[in-house]
């Protein structure tokens, strides 16, 4: 950064809100706002402050919360007597290949190394999380052997089709592409690996998403031909693992994890699902499936951790009635967790996605 785009010599008060701005650490992004480019301008008039802050993720309810904490912070670290601070985001796409997909500006996969961990139910849960932080979101349903997102939308029916495209299904504002659609739901997909690639090829790059934020990719299970597919004909801008608490569960996590690395994809956290049970009667708590185990594997792998999401009869009852937690009870601790889960996949993704930080403008008066 050049001395005559920062220079605070001339200004004290200016001078102590970038050294206290470089010392906060945004909860949300894990590091300051300044070294993650967030900060867009920063003025210092007599003793009031007034800063920009420009996020690379969505935060319709996160922007007053992040407004509130720094005034209060620079109100405490700073001599000025008045702070004003406008938050607003920006979600910069993914580089243009020829693999790039039209209307798309993210791939998200998430991914488990064995069924069951509740990888589906945590996909379409993260992805109306992100819907309701102001992102416009869509949900490819990779899984082709046992397709789950038209039952867990709540979506039915045959996707029209317009010069030859089809048009995604809409559940709950969620964009949606499923082979759900197109089959019975109780037939059976008995298909080869070739017939299975050109399946999931067609469903992506055939489908007319509408100027879509973030697709998210509901991965089947496993590590096999949809996920070399994925890898090589795809431009995944970051992976998500799931898992439970179980060793069993772990030992195949880290095989997800490990194939993501090996062909370059950033694996941006792992969520550790039904971490915990709280019996609706009681209220006790207790580890059915044993304790910290992703926290360890993230930690082994050099990951992190985005969070711990229970073991909770209301999440699996909207999954089946096609009305998820985040819908039925969009204020309630689930669906809060849900969406703390989904900000930092956002913030890790928009870390992965910038270059350089962008130099703030300092303006003294």
């Amino acid at each position: 950064m050049s001395q005559a785009a920062f220079n605070i010599a001339a200004e004290p008060l200016t001078r102590e809100a970038e050294r206290a701005l470089g010392q906060w650490i945004d909860p949300v992004l894990g590091t300051d706002l300044i070294s993650a480019g967030a900060v867009r301008r920063l003025e210092a008039r007599a003793r009031q402050l007034h800063l920009e802050i420009r996020l690379g993720f969505p935060a319709q309810g996160y922007r007053r919360q992040l407004a509130q904490a720094l005034k209060e912070y620079l109100m405490a670290h700073t001599r000025a007597l008045a702070v004003e601070i406008d938050v607003d985001w920006e979600i910069v796409g993914a580089p243009v290949t020829s693999q790039s997909v039209p209307g798309v500006k993210h791939l998200i996969a998430v991914a488990s190394g064995k069924g069951g961990v509740g990888k589906s139910t945590t996909a379409t849960n993260l992805a109306l999380a992100l819907a309701a932080e102001g992102a416009r979101v869509g949900i490819l349903d990779a899984d082709l052997y046992g397709p789950s997102q038209p039952r867990m939308l709540g979506l039915a029916g045959l996707p029209e089709t317009a010069e030859g495209r089809m048009q995604p299904m809409l559940g709950h504002g969620i964009q949606t592409m499923s082979i759900g659609f197109l089959i019975d739901e109780e037939s059976p997909v008995i298909w080869r690996g070739p017939m299975i690639t050109q399946a999931l090829t067609r469903l992506l790059n055939e489908t007319d998403w509408q100027q879509l934020d973030y697709l998210i990719i509901d991965m089947p299970p496993g590590t096999g031909d949809i996920h070399l597919t994925m890898a090589q004909r795809m431009p995944v801008s970051g992976a998500v693992i799931v898992t439970t608490p179980q060793d069993i569960a772990l030992l195949d996590a880290r095989k997800g994890l490990k194939m993501f690395q090996k062909v370059n994809i950033p694996v941006l956290g792992i969520i550790e699902n039904m971490s915990t049970h709280l019996c609706s009667q009681c209220g006790h708590e207790e580890h059915i499936f044993g304790a910290g185990g992703a926290l360890r594997m993230a930690g082994q792998y050099g990951s992190e951790m985005l969070g711990e999401l229970p073991l909770d009869i209301r999440i699996r009852i909207g999954a089946d009635d096609g009305c998820p937690i985040l819908v039925a009870d969009p204020q309630g601790a689930l669906a809060q967790t849900y969406m703390g889960i989904a900000r930092k996949i956002a913030a890790r993704l928009s870390a992965t996605a910038q270059t350089t930080p962008p130099i703030p403008t300092i303006t003294i008066a």
